[in-house]
């Protein structure tokens, strides 16, 4: 199915999550109903981060880890953000008891290592083995916890930064956020040396996964800069529309009481047992029939950007299929898949409800950012029928270039099967398959 991303609601709505999604169902309920869309896709880098040592194969061929990925979602300011934290403690209580006495096992260090810093007497340094890091870490921190990490099986760590802001601390300076978000999706080798031994040097992959959060403005001055370099295709967005002024307060679900973990319990171990290498050939299946959606969307609207943004949403919501295959059992269900095609759109949308005017040349008005996302062109030729001429109008008026490209979208059109030319009229007919496919 092709969706149309300009609406000021999501296309495509969230998934019925029933069976064979009862863990991303639990890990929601202590949340309120009208935050469930935006959260739902933020889910993924949490659970994520419990997988380690497993490799799954994208329908390319190459096989690919479950860490580095990177979810923002945005709201308005007061409209209930604040209640990722909640999953993120419902999912991550023993990676809490861990890294509390890891930093406990710190601390005393620290204090010993002061006591004793004038002396040759020097206590060998203890670095904590940490699964969840300080929103404020720093760049030298995050890579000492790195090298950590990997001395100890190349666990996956996770960050939930309260403030988009924050992950300038993180990467070094808001300059190096670009390349450090960049390596961390694409799990690369990150590497430092420093002239002394009081600097932190060493070599690591970076096995993390990120969550922020923003508003619509913060996210649009953060993001600016890199709409064309590959950092924003990489992270995931959820955007909330502004809430109506209704005076109903909404109301959270569960409570993390023991029953709450004790189901929890169950799914994570799950997670913990998932090692070895994995093909799921329904989603990658699944993967390939949405990249063929995607590819004759960017045609319909001429639009490389869409095109290169779709190939990292495919991805990540490729990475979450395969955390949902994992946590029912290794089994895959039609539900998943529904779910897969949601967070593959719903990622898109947002996009380009929060960013679509900045993905265009030109400044415009940030009234116009819902009007700015990519327009399906054959859509926009009013009736069943038309002529070469009344495109090249259409793509004139949209800033296109004419002539030869309107005779190459005309071939790719047809070569697509969503349009036919009649010798007899000279005229280009919708054909049925692109009529049904917009129903």
């Amino acid at each position: 199915m092709i969706y149309d991303i300009t609406k000021s609601t999501c296309p495509v709505e969230m998934p019925h999550l029933g069976r064979g999604l009862e863990a991303l169902s639990l890990l929601l309920s202590p949340t309120s109903k009208d935050m469930h869309p935006v959260l739902f896709p933020m889910e993924f880098p949490i659970w994520g981060a419990h997988i380690s040592d497993a490799e799954f194969q994208y329908p390319s061929g190459q096989w690919l880890e479950l860490c580095g990925q990177q979810a923002v979602q945005v709201a308005a300011s007061a409209d209930n953000k604040g209640q990722l934290g909640l999953m993120v403690e419902g999912a991550n209580r023993d990676y809490r008891a861990e890294d509390e006495a890891e930093m406990k096992k710190y601390n005393q260090y620290a204090r010993t290592y002061k006591k004793r810093s004038q002396t040759k007497d020097r206590p060998d340094e203890v670095f904590p083995l940490l699964h969840i890091l300080p929103a404020n870490t720093t760049l030298p921190g995050f890579l000492k916890a790195q090298m950590k990490a990997q001395e100890n099986g190349g666990i996956t760590t996770f960050i939930d930064v309260k403030e988009i802001e924050q992950l300038d601390a993180l990467c070094g300076s808001h300059k190096k956020v670009s390349e450090m978000c960049r390596l961390i999706y694409d799990r690369e080798i990150y590497s430092a040396l420093r002239a002394t031994v009081d600097g932190v040097s060493g070599i690591c992959l970076l096995r993390t996964n990120i969550t922020a959060s923003a508003t619509p403005g913060r996210a649009r001055n953060f993001f600016k800069n890199n709409l064309h370099d590959g950092t924003l295709g990489r992270m995931v967005f959820s955007y909330k529309p502004r809430s109506s002024r209704s005076g109903r307060i909404p109301r959270l679900g569960n409570k993390l009481d023991e029953d709450f973990y004790e189901q929890m319990d169950k799914y994570l171990s799950r997670l913990a047992n998932c090692k070895g290498r994995y093909v799921i050939k329904p989603l990658n299946k699944l993967i390939q029939s949405i990249s063929d959606d995607l590819a004759e969307f960017a045609d319909l609207t001429d639009n490389d950007t869409l095109w290169s943004y779709g190939k990292r949403s495919l991805i990540s919501a490729w990475k979450a299929g395969c955390i949902m295959w994992a946590l029912n059992e290794q089994s895959w269900s039609r539900g998943m898949a529904d779910a897969v095609e949601y967070l593959v759109w719903h990622d898109l949308w947002s996009k380009w409800q929060v960013m679509g005017d900045l993905l265009k040349e030109g400044d415009t008005s940030t009234k116009e950012v819902a009007k700015s996302g990519p327009a399906n062109m054959l859509d926009a030729l009013v009736g069943p029928t038309f002529n070469e001429q009344q495109l090249d109008a259409l793509r004139e008026k949209l800033g296109k270039p004419i002539g030869a490209a309107t005779k190459k979208q005309l071939s790719v059109w047809s070569a697509r099967g969503l349009i036919e030319y009649s010798n007899q009229t000279g005229l280009y007919s919708k054909t049925e398959k692109y009529l049904k496919g917009k129903q």
